[in-house]
């Protein structure tokens, strides 16, 4: 394994704020690395985490109360420091825009993030931004400040979740960026992914990385999905779908999803990057979001955010002109590669780390099967 258990249970108590924790198994389950495979041809980085990326820290505040409360908020910082006024270059990109996402409209005008990164549920997104908003007041330096574009995004998790109780405070919320930290990342059923489902089984939270050769570079793209979506789950190309009766409209089974839902993805890289290509880098995103299975359906508001902690913005500049180093285009394609392989390891890892939740009404989302899995890819081996 790349990885110990004592590492991945760190991550699990530093970076998740739980506050009852009853459906989860107790069991801490593996990445899928840890199960024999690899996805993709780059190298991941030291975590296989988007907090690869020097100075990207992940916090996540996870909310389980009673026998129907089951979701949460996880919180993506791009930089340790005043992010209003020092600003990160950033784009965004719309796979499938049946989604609620807040604050994408000016980060794709102005090519700007200013305050953390958000993922919670449908229902909870004013929250978040009141929240966000809130918090970045607050933070010394920003006295006078009187507009702010909070950035956050969601997947509705009302299968488990009591979302219509609109349980996310505030507090919540600054809880997961006060979590916020570096190294291993909690994935699974933490956070944002507490509540959300994946094809036919428990989705959640997943990280990973990719880092290009020195030739190349040298430079680390990470990746963090909020997995909340259908398909025809594809894992390294073994067709676990299919061969486990997972097949949208009841083509293999009449309780198989229709495929809908929803997956938020979010990039972070230390290449430096225009906006322009950071937009470039969100819509391949999408093709690794299509080696596992999806196809983004009707119902499925799929999100691509990407930042660069390179060339920071300063608010206000006084000065009229800048000059900046950037990546050119024709030295970009390494990049996009390394985006597709690090948000398709993020959508397994959300997978085989999630563990099963029973949440409102009883209802249930079974972790996927770990025997099924070493038997598919032993077999796929042969």
């Amino acid at each position: 394994m790349r990885f110990s258990i004592i590492g991945r249970l760190a991550a699990l108590v530093l970076g998740v704020a739980a506050v009852v924790s009853a459906t989860s198994e107790p069991e801490q389950r593996p990445r899928v690395r840890d199960l024999g495979v690899e996805p993709g041809v780059l190298s991941p980085g030291p975590h296989n985490a988007i907090t690869d990326v020097n100075g990207v820290r992940v916090g996540h505040h996870t909310l389980v109360e009673g026998d129907s409360v089951r979701t949460g908020v996880t919180a993506i910082l791009p930089h340790g420091g005043n992010l209003f006024r020092q600003k990160v270059p950033a784009a965004v990109h719309v796979g499938n825009g049946f989604g609620k996402a807040a604050g994408y409209l000016q980060v794709r005008e102005l090519g700007q993030i200013e305050t953390p990164i958000v993922l919670t549920n449908t229902l909870s997104v004013g929250a978040a931004v009141e929240a966000v908003v809130g918090w970045t007041l607050a933070q010394p330096g920003n006295e006078g400040i009187g507009s702010v574009n909070a950035v956050v995004g969601e997947t509705n998790d009302g299968f488990l979740n009591d979302i219509r109780g609109m349980h996310v405070t505030a507090e919540h919320v600054r809880a997961a960026i006060g979590a916020a930290s570096s190294g291993a990342v909690a994935e699974g059923s933490v956070g944002a992914g507490t509540g959300t489902r994946a094809f036919c089984w428990k989705g959640g939270i997943g990280t990973s990385s990719r880092v290009l050769p020195a030739p190349r570079g040298g430079y680390t793209v990470g990746a963090l999905v909020q997995t909340n979506f259908g398909g025809i789950l594809t894992i390294d190309g073994v067709p676990v779908g299919e061969e486990l009766g997972c097949v949208p409209f009841g083509l293999a089974a009449e309780t198989a999803p229709d495929g809908d839902g929803s997956c938020m993805i979010v990039i972070a890289t230390d290449a430096p990057l225009s906006a322009r290509n950071l937009e470039r880098v969100a819509r391949r995103a999408m093709l690794g979001l299509a080696r596992t299975g999806s196809y983004a359906s009707n119902g499925s508001g799929d999100f691509v955010i990407a930042f660069s902690t390179r060339n920071l913005e300063p608010h206000a500049p006084e000065d009229r002109e800048r000059s900046i180093t950037v990546v050119e285009n024709d030295h970009m394609s390494p990049l996009f590669l390394a985006t597709v392989e690090a948000v398709e390891e993020a959508v397994y890892n959300s997978l085989t780390a999630a563990t099963t939740v029973t949440g409102r009404d009883g209802q249930r989302a079974e972790a996927i099967p770990l025997e099924d899995l070493r038997r598919l890819f032993d077999d796929a081996s042969k």
